[in-house]
């Protein structure tokens, strides 16, 4: 089997995807939040 040291991987992609999954979270909430307080103050 392959001996390798904890924290020598390059995980430079995973936190790469990481970031854009939790910006893209950020912008899907943001927007959500927006259409319902848009839906909020002018469903009369």
């Amino acid at each position: 089997m392959a001996e390798h040291k904890h924290g020598e991987m390059d995980i430079s992609v995973q936190e790469k995807t990481f970031d854009g999954f939790i910006g893209a979270t950020k912008f899907v909430v943001g927007v959500s939040i927006g259409i319902l307080v848009f839906l909020a103050l002018f469903n009369s």
